[in-house]
């Protein structure tokens, strides 16, 4: 008998059709097709909270996902059911949002964007990206897709991970490391370690003119002392996140000095979807086989 799996885009149709044995269905949310119930794997859509769907498939195995962040599901699931997510398939993707951004910020983008519109030709010098000192927190695939794309520019980068190992500093030392760094990077999931460990006392630490950058969950990060620093001019930052998320209306936020603010989309680029389904048809072939599965998350840091 045929494993049904749930899928939220008919690109999942596409890159699962290979699977043997396999009927691939895809759904939305409150209206689930024919068949739907006897599903062993879901594929939940991105952003949307789909706990309460896999609480009612009672022949639920597997939830795959297509970010590499867990922390909406951690806890969450009925008992037996495995949680995999697409670690390896959006390094590459984020890495080129952090590269964009921190070039935007570097090289006054948004503000010679402004004088376009007042039709001020204000011809000045900028900053560079070259020779920066880039921290950042988070040892896994982004940092390496980072480390790759920054390499260009010649960029000193320093790796602060749960624990120190060769090559990576241990989270203990970040105190001692944000003084010496231009930019500071977040790559970390949102785990109770994680939730706000950049504080103000953190980001008091961080030299004047440095950069926050966040592609990883806004909580991480305390939301007013990150406002203060940018309202004072000391601090600037490129956020993907934010919390709380989606930012209301009106939100200290939007109106932030020196912040480049994006709507959650670092990962969410064609390119990083294809290779979120082909991480996760590997992650569901293993499952089929019976094999251990190499993403599953466990909610540590």
């Amino acid at each position: 008998m045929a494993t049904t799996v749930l899928v939220p885009h008919h690109m999942g149709v596409t890159a699962l059709a290979h699977l043997p044995d396999v009927r691939v269905l895809p759904y939305r949310p409150g209206d689930l097709p024919p068949g739907a119930h006897t599903a062993r794997v879901l594929i939940p859509e991105i952003h949307v909270d789909l706990v309460e769907l896999a609480h009612t498939l009672p022949d639920l195995r597997l939830v795959q996902l297509l970010t590499s962040g867990a922390d909406g599901w951690i806890g969450r699931l009925p008992e037996g059911v495995l949680l995999s997510n697409a670690r390896g398939a959006h390094g590459a993707g984020v890495a080129e949002w952090v590269l964009g951004a921190l070039i935007t910020l570097y090289r006054e983008f948004p503000a010679f964007a402004r004088h376009r519109q007042e039709q001020r030709w204000n011809t000045h010098p900028t900053d560079t990206l070259y020779h920066k000192r880039i921290l950042i927190l988070g040892a896994g695939d982004l940092a390496r897709a980072l480390t790759d794309v920054l390499a260009p520019f010649r960029t000193a980068i320093t790796l602060v991970g749960r624990t120190a190992r060769t090559g990576v500093h241990g989270v203990n030392e970040l105190t001692e490391l944000l003084p010496h760094h231009d930019v500071v990077v977040l790559a970390v999931p949102l785990t109770e370690h994680t939730r706000g460990l950049i504080d103000t006392a953190t980001l008091a630490r961080m030299p004047d003119g440095a950069i926050l950058v966040n592609v990883a969950r806004g909580p991480i990060v305390d939301t007013d002392a990150l406002v203060a620093e940018l309202d004072s001019h000391r601090l600037r930052a490129a956020v993907d996140v934010t919390d709380p998320e989606p930012l209301p209306p009106h939100h200290r936020l939007w109106y932030a000095p020196g912040l480049l603010l994006t709507p959650h989309t670092a990962g969410t680029s064609s390119h990083n979807a294809r290779s979120a389904y082909a991480v996760a048809a590997t992650q569901i072939e293993h499952f089929l086989a019976g094999r251990p599965l190499d993403n599953i998350v466990d909610g540590r840091y």
